[in-house]
């Protein structure tokens, strides 16, 4: 078994660049290319349609990238705009109406939450702040004092709390305070995606590091992901996309600080306000960009015995979880899906089969 670098890379997932340069200059004259790359949620996101002419794809990535900046302003919570509106509203006991996109984001992420058991909670915004995470740039110093983590976790802020009369808002518990974090990316590109295809693009990808959605193909192939090793430069395996699906990766080395001889990385476990150690990395694929992007969270959180039962209870049934040991398990569904980037995988992988989904949680109706 490979022994983990005290050091690691920063990109979780990107297109495997090879494909798309050798696709590129066989289908350049039949199938243009139009790419676009704009920085928002913490992230450059790239924008690439195939198969339009150069008016039409500008004009599409354009609208799209309006869009996402319009949610990077409205979904932050750290900065002035509609959630961090809505987050001052809660602290003081008052309802507030918001727009309808992000009362369905919300609604989405109270049922996800319902469903992961709490382990993906964005209502834990509190903590993130506490632990300096709220911010595009990693956190330093030192980590917060356990009384002052003690006092977040006694508010008990569960995403649960929310309650909605059509965009109203509101919480029963004051300790709530939303953050999107773990979710927003992929519900930004479940979005994105619907607009390009509201627009009458086919063959399109949205690529927000760390997450893929695609629409088509990539000209006469699928789009094809790699999904990096967080040891190592290089990837532990590629997966082909087929059109409408998304590819979301959490991990616990993106984004974090250190201190004295730990590291403290950006995924909080709701339970304990404390960062995740024993899962490096999750991917999912899905055709919801949301819900995976959130059950890679909660699979981090669950760890290497419990993930199984919350994958199924959250309805994905595709994952890869790479551990602090560097061993690699995957569903039967991810397996069947995998290729090696080379002659073969890094190493064995471990294939742990779902058991079924036992029931909905009266919580996320």
């Amino acid at each position: 078994m490979r022994r983990p670098r005290p050091r690691v890379i920063a990109l979780t997932l990107v297109l495997t660049g090879a494909m798309l340069i050798a696709g590129a200059a066989r289908l350049a004259r039949i199938d243009p290319e139009f790419r676009e790359t704009i920085y928002v949620f913490g992230t450059l996101v790239e924008i690439e349609i195939r198969g339009e002419d150069r008016d039409t794809a500008q004009a599409a990535t354009a609208a799209v990238g309006r869009m996402l900046q319009d949610f990077h302003t409205d979904w932050h919570a750290w900065r002035p705009g509609a959630l961090g509106d809505l987050n001052t509203a809660i602290a003081q006991g008052k309802a507030l109406t918001v727009d309808n996109r992000l009362a369905t984001v919300l609604h989405e992420g109270r049922r996800l939450a319902c469903e992961s058991g709490g382990l993906f909670d964005p209502a834990i915004g509190g903590l993130i702040g506490l632990w300096g995470f709220h911010a595009d740039t990693p956190p330093e110093g030192a980590p917060p004092a356990p009384d002052q983590v003690a006092a977040l976790l006694a508010g008990q802020p569960r995403m649960t709390d929310l309650r909605f009369d059509g965009a109203r808002v509101w919480s029963v518990n004051p300790a709530v305070q939303l953050d999107l974090g773990g979710f927003a990316k992929g519900a930004a590109l479940d979005l994105a995606g619907a607009a390009l295809r509201a627009m009458g693009i086919k063959n399109a990808v949205l690529n927000a590091g760390g997450g893929v959605q695609v629409l088509g193909a990539h000209g006469s192939r699928p789009w094809r992901v790699a999904i990096r090793d967080p040891f190592v430069w290089g990837a532990v395996a590629a997966v082909s996309l087929r059109p409408g699906e998304v590819l979301h990766t959490s991990g616990n080395y993106e984004r974090y600080f250190e201190h004295g001889a730990e590291r403290f990385a950006h995924i909080i476990d709701p339970r304990t306000g404390y960062p995740v150690r024993e899962i490096v990395s999750v991917s999912v694929l899905d055709t919801n960009g949301a819900r995976a992007d959130a059950a890679a969270t909660a699979l981090s959180v669950a760890g290497r015995n419990d993930w199984p039962g919350v994958a199924a209870q959250m309805g994905v049934s595709a994952v890869l979880m790479i551990t602090d040991t560097g061993a690699l398990l995957a569903t039967p569904a991810m397996m069947a899906r995998l290729d090696p980037v080379g002659d073969e995988f890094p190493q064995a992988v471990e294939v742990v089969p779902l058991p079924r989904r036992a029931f909905r949680p009266a919580c996320a109706e």
